[in-house]
């Protein structure tokens, strides 16, 4: 898995009745883009985080004219 900064990232619940955690990957510690990524979750609590299967990526559009 490869993203950038900026990228968003959720990790749903493991669990049956755990909460989504959503959060902003502020940066990318391994070669060319891969793990471990340092993420800003929506609480304010930040993690060095490996995302396992559980984990689902929103890549950033940099295409011009996007919002």
């Amino acid at each position: 898995m490869q993203i950038t900064a900026g990228s968003r990232i959720v990790i749903h619940g493991a669990r049956v009745g755990s909460a989504e955690r959503h959060g902003t990957v502020l940066e990318t510690r391994g070669d060319g883009g891969g793990p471990p990524y340092l993420v800003r979750f929506e609480d304010g609590h930040e993690s060095l985080i490996f995302p396992g299967a559980d984990c689902e990526i929103e890549h950033r559009d940099d295409t011009p004219g996007s919002a």
